[in-house]
């Protein structure tokens, strides 16, 4: 990952014209074959909101890579705003096809983006949901016919806005957001009909104390409590977890009625503890005789924000990539982010090459079912 914030933007060039052009929605073959034969100026409509979105971006110094799809699915639009992207492949056919969204996404999370921005409606949202899932954050620019899913920005400046904050260091949570899409041939029969799709994850604006408010402050012992039940309920059967120091971690453990260690690293499978106090070379023998996969839970130095290399050195490298950089585990109040002021978590492992792979956006579990999205550096990059 990268220092900074990998943005993968597909756009579906159709979107919204079957609107003007009253077909109540923009799937389907006659609308491609109507596009080919419209004026440029008339096929500009998603790309303007594109446009419209990323005017935010493009005021920004740095902070931002972008990833796109040839012509209109984004790089005429990207160019135009004389933003530097790289180009990963191009569609099959004018105006693009749902064939073409799910490839460019599938090509998009190929290249490690960080968030996947693209302009639609609910139909684009589905086929991209059908790649990604739930594991990459994904952000819709409203540009659409019909648009029921919680998936969109209000507005494509509200999606601008959003980007900005990220790349500013502000809080920004993540959620599961409903996909949702509608039958067209019974909407173009007055026939509204719509079904649960899926959920992807979606960044919204940041807002302190979702969850748990103590007169008007976020109460660190209650947040610690909801990380922990959260933890707890989610945790995979024949999964080892190696829980950090801390006292946000040392919730998981008293949730879990185990002891804890409150200043080492603790490894635990099943509900059982298999070693206290860890050093690096009990855990990687602990990680050889695990049977199935394992995860490291750490939690953030306050003030300092460091995430590796300071009072947890027994994560060492090797620790690390045995248990593998998708299997880290951030937990952390967001009152203890929201005082870094915008400064990113650091890592500092003594092998500037894992620092690398360890910089740029991961998602920090803040709470009861409540993450957000932040950026992780080493000290020469914040």
């Amino acid at each position: 990952m990268s220092a900074i914030l990998h943005i993968g933007l597909i756009v579906n060039p159709l979107a919204g014209l079957g609107g003007s052009l009253g077909l109540k929605g923009s799937d389907g073959a006659e609308l491609r074959e109507r596009f080919a034969r419209l004026e440029p100026a008339q096929r500009h409509r998603a790309l303007d909101r594109v446009q419209r979105a990323l005017g935010a971006i493009a005021r920004l110094e740095q902070g931002v890579r972008i990833t796109t799809w040839g012509g209109t699915m984004g790089a005429e639009v990207v160019q135009a705003l004389d933003l530097p992207c790289e180009i990963a492949g191009s569609a099959d056919a004018a105006g693009s096809s749902a064939a073409d969204t799910r490839r460019a996404a599938r090509a998009l999370v190929e290249r490690g983006v960080d968030l996947i921005l693209f302009a639609g409606g609910d139909g684009t949202a589905r086929d991209i949901y059908d790649v990604v899932g739930a594991t990459v954050p994904v952000l819709g620019i409203p540009a659409g016919v019909k648009m029921h899913s919680g998936v969109f920005a209000v507005s494509p400046e509200a999606a601008g806005e959003l980007l900005v904050q990220l790349v500013r260091g502000g809080l920004v949570g993540l959620t599961l957001r409903e996909v949702r899409d509608i039958d067209e041939e019974a909407f173009r029969h007055d026939v509204v009909r719509s079904r649960f799709y899926g959920e992807m994850l979606v960044p919204g604006e940041g807002r302190y104390l979702q969850h748990t408010k103590v007169g008007g402050r976020e109460s660190p012992d209650l947040v610690a409590d909801d990380i922990a039940d959260w933890l707890a309920e989610h945790m995979e059967p024949g999964r080892t977890y190696l829980i950090g120091p801390g006292s946000t971690t040392a919730a998981i453990m008293a949730r879990l009625g185990l002891p804890n260690t409150l200043l080492g690293v603790d490894v635990i499978r099943d509900g059982q503890v298999l070693a206290t106090d860890a050093d690096e070379a009990s855990l990687l023998a602990q990680l050889e005789q695990a049977p199935g996969d394992s995860s490291i839970v750490v939690t953030v130095i306050g003030g300092q924000g460091n995430l590796f290399g300071r009072g947890n050195q027994q994560f060492s490298p090797a620790v690390i990539r045995r248990v593998g950089l998708d299997n880290i585990m951030i937990v952390a109040a967001k009152s203890k982010i929201a005082a870094l002021e915008g400064r990113p978590l650091l890592v500092d492992t003594n092998d500037p090459a894992l620092d690398a792979e360890l910089c740029g956006w991961r998602t920090v579990i803040t709470g009861y079912d409540d993450r957000i999205l932040y950026r992780v550096a080493t000290g020469v990059q914040g």
